[in-house]
């Protein structure tokens, strides 16, 4: 069902009712994209003209790099496994009803993620993106002219309340629906801010310390006056357990960036939620036409490549990971503690990028460099590898797993280079 110009009430209801029907009944598994006598693709080797040298960023004058940051948007965010590859290849020799496989996929999620009854969930085009569809869903619900006039919310609630500490340049897709963010900092202040017009209850989970009202007040808050909760969930896995934790608090909508830790397609989210709600978000999203998410099209190949990477990240072994990841630290700071003055520390952050980080520190009058002119060192070098400087503390900062196999052997012997040619 597509928006037109000659779109009308009962057409709109009508591919509604379809849409529900498949949304609401039980879990049945998505069908494999899988076909007889499909066409082999072609291996690098057989291409000729653009990627003939099986490296299109050698061939684009583009440098590859190594990253010691993590999961960085600007980075291209983490690597598919070859498995997510393989099946959006498969995905990608057919055609299909894309609302039928959102639905599916989203059915076959749910059913790995062990979600509530009431849960579904939408593959989107990355976290900003469920964010957005998740808003709008919620202001226009089923109704085909509010979904067709947003951002003008004439007849819509108009506002959504956020804690002054959970602000972020992510919550523009927020207010890209039109909506009025209201911001509190206190219990009393957010009771003072409920009203008629309140649309919806904001978190920003990677700010949860920093608020007065914790995650699972804040749902348990919310519910208390019939407003939904949405919680941005982007760069909370691991640990796994988050992908099911917050819609088992009671979180109406939460959204997820599959191109992170999860290793799915970079262009790819999950918003998880209620199936109502889920339902309303996919109604304002392509493949609809006249909508706000109409822009943010997720094609069936990223639909497909999101339910496999949830596959494999759920079947992880996910503290060998852990292990594998500081001893990739261990490694580099055994190389470059070995020079006088330098030292490191280890942490894991409380909430989002929960993996193992380094903290590397040396005394300036041993080793002359700052901090930003040995990042900026590391960039220029060949291979160029990124390690960002710490805003908090000084010295650098770095995690170690989006490394490639063996990157932390380069990674050692260049940074040790490098404090040693600054070495007094």
């Amino acid at each position: 069902m597509f928006f037109n110009e000659n779109a009308n009430r009962r057409s709109f209801l009508g591919g509604l009712s379809a849409i529900f029907a498949s949304i609401l009944s039980p879990i049945r598994p998505a069908r494999l994209l899988l076909g007889k006598n499909v066409p082999v693709v072609p291996t690098a080797s057989g291409l000729t003209g653009f990627g003939s040298t099986g490296n299109v960023y050698d061939e684009l004058g583009v440098t590859p790099v190594i990253n010691g940051e993590g999961t960085m948007t600007v980075l291209g965010g983490s690597l598919m496994r070859p498995e997510v590859e393989a099946v959006m290849s498969l995905a990608g020799r057919h055609f299909v009803l894309m609302l039928e496989l959102e639905v599916a996929a989203g059915n076959r999620l749910a059913q790995l993620l062990k979600l509530p009854d009431c849960y579904t969930a939408l593959v989107t085009s990355g976290a900003a993106a469920a964010m957005q569809s998740g808003l709008a869903g919620i202001l226009t619900g089923d109704n085909e002219q509010f979904i067709q006039q947003l951002p003008d919310l004439t007849g819509m609630k108009t506002e959504v309340i956020i804690q002054k500490s959970h602000r972020n340049p992510f919550d523009h897709q927020l207010r890209s629906t039109g909506i009025k963010l209201v911001v509190i900092e206190t219990r009393e202040q957010l009771s003072r801010a409920i009203n008629p017009n309140t649309a919806m209850m904001h978190f920003s989970n990677f700010a949860n310390a920093s608020g007065e009202i914790k995650v699972e007040e804040w749902v348990k808050l919310a519910h208390a006056h019939n407003i939904p909760a949405f919680i941005d969930a982007a760069a909370d896995t691991p640990p796994v357990s988050h992908l099911w934790d917050y819609a088992q608090m009671g979180y109406d909508l939460i959204a997820f960036s599959g191109g992170k830790a999860i290793r799915g397609p970079q262009c790819a989210g999950l918003l998880v939620g209620r199936k109502d709600l889920v339902a309303y978000a996919l109604l304002n999203n392509s493949p609809h036409e006249d909508t706000l998410g109409r822009s943010q099209k997720v094609g069936k190949e990223e639909i497909v490549g999101m339910v496999k990477a949830i596959e494999l990240y759920l079947a992880e072994d996910h503290e060998a990971l852990n292990r594998e990841w500081q001893r990739r630290l261990e490694y580099i700071s055994a190389s470059i503690t070995r020079i006088p003055g330098v030292s490191t520390e280890y942490s894991v952050p409380d909430v989002a990028n929960h993996v193992p980080h380094m903290r590397i520190t040396w005394d300036a009058k041993r080793v002359t460099a700052s901090p930003r002119e040995i990042s900026a060192a590391l960039r220029q070098s060949k291979p160029s590898i990124v390690i960002g400087a710490s805003e908090r503390g000084g010295g650098l900062s770095m995690s170690s797993f989006m490394l490639q196999p063996d990157e932390e052997k380069i990674i050692a012997e260049k940074l040790t280079q490098l404090l040693k040619a600054h070495a007094a």
